[in-house]
């Protein structure tokens, strides 16, 4: 659970460092969005390293990656409907039932 709730708020400071600035800096010169993206991307990187140390005893390498994209996907979506005003589609739907399916073929088997 450690790794999930770290790995979940690793995304949160991801998504905004990589999206933020599209809403919240437009005027701005790039290398201002391009440093405070860097400042935000500080905290990803706290929580996202010690996420993968201490999960990487109980998951493999590649389950971790897939739930940290499941994760992504799920934050991303929440930061585009509810930050940037972005109309939820069934392309949403589409995209987290294969990253689920995804999910499944990783963790199958696994004693989790």
């Amino acid at each position: 659970m450690k790794t999930f709730l770290l790995l979940f708020c690793s995304n949160v400071f991801m998504t905004f460092a990589w999206y933020g600035h599209l809403k919240d800096m437009k005027g701005k010169p790039l290398l201002a969005a391009i440093l405070v993206s860097w400042g935000i991307a500080f905290f990803e990187y706290a929580l996202q390293v010690p996420a993968n140390r201490i999960g990487f005893g109980q998951f493999t390498l590649p389950q971790l990656k897939v739930m940290q994209e499941v994760i992504t996907m799920i934050v991303f979506a929440a930061f585009a409907v509810f930050y940037m005003r972005t109309q939820l589609t069934l392309d949403y739907l589409w995209a987290g039932l294969c990253l689920v399916g995804a999910a499944f073929f990783m963790f199958r088997g696994a004693a989790v």
